[in-house]
């Protein structure tokens, strides 16, 4: 079966091959041993080093001992911002690749040195998925954004919990009152949930103030806050997760990233649905949670919104249309340092028009 995108763009983030590297290297990475494998160009099979400690001093030596240009490959694990920093000044080039996209392509028994003499095989053909990372700064802002969502999680769950206690009697726990002198067990669940709710509340307001500092020095999340729909949470958000938006080639990988648009699937001149592309959760939820914030108030949004409806575009294609056009707008603005411009698809009518 044939896939095919619906933009007809390929993936940006598709991994070219590097045919110029004198040594394409791979590391098959654990908490106590790892595998380091690589090949030259003309060579058939790995070498595989198996079983050294998990250390970054012994890759730091073996990649000295490796004369020539070098390209190394990892996996995607907790610790691969952290290696990725360590050995960027020891190679050429470093990618950090996606494993869902790596088990497709891999078949037979599984062990370290195996698993890293196939990532390397993978490296030379040029097959591998990046996953973005970077030394960058503004890299800091995506842990800081990471914890506070992890704690918006927790938050919520304990909210939940609580109020499934109170649901369970016949009662909502924001207006009524439990009667529970009988009962110690659910007494002590109450409390407990009731003091992670509080502790969640004040630590909210904190990272929430971390937030706003960090607005009045960072350029682009400000422009990106001014967008209609868009608060302090979502700009904070967005920028979080693209980093650099330059590694982007058009708005339709930038869509794809975003989850707002689906692959279509053809085979024999036949049409067989859509399939939802590898997106950015957050991402999507930013712009959807944008679009109906927008949509409550009087804006430009909310004009493009309703002459969309006026046009006999479905609700859901319209919103969906809008949610594109909120991320076209913050892809060019953290692209080019742009403030934002109300209205602009009012311009892009016209222009279709004349």
């Amino acid at each position: 079966m044939k896939i095919t995108k619906l933009s007809g763009i390929n993936n940006p983030e598709e991994n070219e091959a590097a045919e110029f590297y004198d040594y394409y290297i791979a590391i098959d990475w654990a908490s106590t041993v790892m595998a380091i494998a690589w090949m030259r160009n003309n060579s058939i099979r790995p070498v595989v080093e198996k079983k050294l400690p998990a250390k970054v001093k012994v890759i730091k030596d073996y990649l000295k001992q490796l004369k020539g240009k070098k390209i190394l490959t990892i996996e995607e694990t907790t610790g691969a911002q952290w290696l990725y920093v360590e050995l960027k000044d020891y190679i050429d080039k470093i990618i950090i690749c996606n494993p869902y996209h790596n088990a497709l392509l891999k078949e037979g028994p599984k062990n370290d040195a195996k698993d890293a003499a196939d990532l390397c095989k993978l490296l030379r053909a040029g097959l591998l998925k990046e996953v973005y990372h970077s030394n960058d700064e503004n890299y800091k802002i995506r842990k800081l954004f990471s914890a506070y969502n992890d704690l918006v999680k927790a938050g919520v769950r304990a909210q939940n919990q609580l109020s499934a206690i109170y649901r369970s009697y016949g009662l909502k726990y924001k207006k009524d009152k439990i009667n529970i002198k009988n009962e110690p067990y659910i007494e002590l669940i109450i409390e407990d949930k009731q003091k992670a709710i509080k502790l969640y509340k004040e630590e909210k307001v904190v990272y929430e103030k971390i937030f706003r500092q960090i607005i009045k020095v960072n350029k682009t999340i400000k422009n990106l806050k001014a967008v209609s729909g868009i608060g302090l949470i979502n700009a904070v958000k967005i920028f979080s997760v693209v980093i650099d938006a330059k590694r982007f080639e058009d708005k339709y990988h930038y869509w794809s990233y975003c989850g707002l648009t689906k692959y279509r699937l053809e085979s024999g001149e036949r049409y067989y649905g859509k399939k939802n592309t590898q997106y950015s959760r957050l991402l999507k939820e930013a712009y959807k949670t944008a679009a109906m914030a927008a949509l409550k108030g009087k804006n430009d949004i909310q004009e493009y919104y309703e002459y969309l409806l006026r046009e006999r575009h479905p609700e859901k294609l319209a919103m969906n249309t809008v949610c594109r056009y909120i991320a076209l707008s913050t892809l060019a603005m953290m692209k080019h340092g742009r403030e934002y411009k109300p209205y602009s698809w009012r311009k892009e009518k016209v222009n279709q028009i004349s």
